[in-house]
């Protein structure tokens, strides 16, 4: 039975719920892949991401040139990873500012939500990969014994590819 999207969107919503910083890689104006740390918002995943930014920094030509993009996140205490691919916009929506705005963003915008530097990406999701193992050290053991007793390998986790189109 296939999965829908709204169940793929769910399940990749668990996976990176409180992940609070993940890679975002853009293809810069030289053709080079550029990765960079930013904190997600943390908002409801729907199928969209949201991520500040700068007005002036680089991702802004970056995404203006070529709006594909790639955001990873890492969870290395669940045992968790995703990639996820989609397509970026700037958005310098006020309203949409104040609803993400979060106490931690003044350390990067001093103005504040006001901050005329500050802008959103938005990031629509488009296919995702996750890796999903045994979370626990107790969970990485249970693999190791069943790997032992089984006649072949025990699956260690959970691996997948989703179109969110």
């Amino acid at each position: 039975m296939a999965d829908t999207r709204a169940e793929h969107i769910a399940q990749l919503a668990e996976l990176i719920k409180d992940v609070e910083v993940a890679m975002f890689t853009t293809v810069g104006v030289d053709g080079r892949l550029y990765s960079r740390p930013l904190g997600t918002q943390q908002v409801a995943f729907e199928g969209d991401l949201w991520f500040a930014t700068a007005a002036d920094s680089p991702k802004v030509a970056e995404i203006a040139l070529n709006p594909r993009v790639n955001v990873a996140y890492a969870s290395s205490s669940k045992n968790t990873y995703v990639s996820v691919t989609g397509r970026a916009r700037i958005v310098d929506d006020r309203a949409r500012i104040e609803a993400l705005w979060s106490p931690p963003m003044k350390l990067f915008f001093p103005g504040g939500k006001d901050d005329p530097n500050l802008r959103l990406i938005h990031v629509r999701a488009e296919t995702a990969e996750y890796w999903d193992g045994p979370g626990t050290l107790l969970g990485k053991a249970l693999s190791f014994v069943l790997s032992a007793v089984q006649d072949g390998p025990a699956q260690l986790g959970d691996n997948g590819f989703v179109d969110l189109r």
